[in-house]
């Protein structure tokens, strides 16, 4: 594979894409993008050696001897670790990496700066916050980069990476962190949402497998009226409470123990968390 430099050079890479880990985001990932691209394509570095053998059984991507050796073969680079990881893998595959290629790194609460701190200057990063939703081809990333140093091409690919698994959502980088308290990190809240409402379900009786469906398909179709209607989320609550009826009983139950409020000083420690987060 072959790509033009700043300068107008000929580059090679084998591969397009090199993952740097293939943990559950990385996986998913690599699965995504196998809809638009060959096994060939795609490289990556796992070193759970019996995981890594899971990873390339599964998709059919090539397994790496070692991080330096992915990066440097590379053309699109995402570093697919936890931000308490990175200080090795910058020393594993620092010098694998340069402005030819593209860095794409989706570790919460490490901003472009610190990435071009450890990568050097000149190193064109995207910064994205991806969610695991991303494994079944739902997920959502919010994504940042100056698109001033990326070629329309360039640009493209970027789009299609992620929205290879899902949909891709361009923010400010001073909103990054905002992203991960309502997209990155929010899959875990609606999960416990849905385990207490199947709990209830199975207090008055209801088989634990029909509580569990039940619930996440109410979920799952009360996300895609409000994608698919455009409504603001507050009306369609309405049109389920009738006057004096069941849900809107229920409502005021969830204001008095105070359900947003639960929610709102979530996200405030999530944030916090990512504001301090190595």
């Amino acid at each position: 594979m072959e790509h033009i430099g700043k300068g107008g050079e000929t580059v090679g890479f084998p591969f397009k894409f090199g993952f740097i880990g293939a943990g559950n985001m990385g996986f998913a990932i690599i699965k995504g993008l196998l809809k638009t691209f060959s096994p060939d394509d795609i490289a990556f570095y796992e070193k759970n050696k019996e995981r890594a053998g899971d990873v390339a059984a599964v998709t059919g991507a090539v397994s790496m001897e070692s991080g330096l050796a992915c990066a440097s073969s590379s053309q699109y680079v995402i570093l697919a670790v936890k931000p308490q990881q990175l200080g090795k893998v910058v020393e594993a595959v620092g010098q694998g990496i340069t402005k030819e290629q593209i860095l794409i790194s989706i570790a919460p609460g490490v901003s472009v700066a610190d990435l071009k701190g450890y990568f050097g200057e000149d190193v064109r990063v995207v910064r994205a916050m991806p969610n695991t939703p991303a494994l079944v081809g739902e997920g959502v990333s919010g994504v940042c980069y100056d698109e001033a140093t990326f070629s329309k091409e360039e640009q493209a690919t970027i789009r299609c990476f992620f929205e290879s698994f899902g949909q891709m959502v361009l923010v400010e980088e001073k909103l990054i962190n905002a992203v991960v308290c309502v997209s990155g990190s929010s899959p875990a809240y609606v999960y416990m949402f849905m385990e207490a409402l199947a709990d209830s379900g199975v207090k008055y009786g209801l088989p634990r497998k029909v509580a569990y469906d039940l619930a996440a398909q109410a979920v799952l179709g009360s996300a895609k009226m409000l994608l698919d209607t455009g409504e603001h989320p507050g009306k369609l609550k309405d049109q389920v409470c009738s006057p004096g009826g069941t849900t809107i009983a229920a409502v005021a139950a969830l204001e008095e123990y105070g359900l947003r409020n639960a929610v709102m000083k979530a996200c405030d420690a999530c944030y916090a968390k990512c504001e301090n987060i190595r």
